[in-house]
């Protein structure tokens, strides 16, 4: 009687470390998924950062052009009303 007791108690814990092992790896695998799902939208949010800093850069570029050709403009004319007076 006395190794019955102790087979049933050897057995209920070892389904008990089955089950929490399985439960661990369980728990493994949706911290894997949702790391793999956050790390791929924080990519998304990078790009997507980029190409707005890309946007921005790019629309500087063309407001400083912009600025420096009417400066040029507006020292010629100066230039020339200069050059009349004289």
């Amino acid at each position: 009687m006395k190794r019955v007791l102790i087979a049933a108690m050897v057995l209920t814990l070892s389904m008990t470390v089955m089950t929490s092992c399985r439960d661990t790896k369980d728990k493994t695998e949706e911290a894997t998924e949702e790391a793999a799902k956050s790390l791929e939208e924080a990519g998304e949010d990078l790009e997507e950062a980029a190409e707005n800093a890309a946007e921005a850069m790019e629309k500087a570029g063309e407001e400083a052009i912009d600025a420096a050709e009417k400066a040029g403009e507006d020292m010629k004319e100066a230039a020339k009303k200069a050059i009349d007076s004289i």
